[in-house]
């Protein structure tokens, strides 16, 4: 990659290092300097969210980095145990969650189709007395 190229990268991660605090000092210099920058600065700031996250470092990055640390073994056999009993565990909750909600998605979502269907019904039973009349 160019150095062209890689310089927005580059100012990201600095920026990214930094907090929040630098990516909200960056904004408003750039609105004092030329303010399509700091738009665009506050922009970018709101679709990667970084305004609204407590921390600006990338939350995938992190996620890898705790679950290579979780899955290192402490030397205890133990307490290894114990950890891999207890992350099976949290996985398998999880799993039960994830298919809980999908199960509530599911409900309001027929509820929802019943409710304008019998909606739907209605409508077209009044326009069929309407008619009769």
């Amino acid at each position: 990659m160019s150095t062209v190229a890689a310089w927005p990268h580059q100012a990201e991660t600095w920026l990214d290092e930094r907090g929040k605090p630098a990516w909200i000092i960056a904004m408003v210099l750039g609105f004092i300097f030329f303010w399509p920058v700091g738009l665009a600065l506050l922009l970018y700031m709101i679709w990667s969210k970084r305004m609204f996250a407590g921390n600006c470092r990338n939350s995938r990055r992190m996620t890898r980095h705790q679950f290579r640390h979780a899955t290192q073994s402490s030397g205890n056999t133990a307490f290894d145990a114990y950890k891999a009993d207890t992350l099976r565990r949290l996985e398998e909750e999880q799993g039960k969650f994830s298919e809980f909600l999908q199960r509530l998605r599911d409900s309001k979502d027929k509820s929802e189709f019943d409710d304008f269907m019998d909606e739907r019904a209605k409508k077209a039973k009044d326009t069929d007395d309407t008619v009769d009349a």
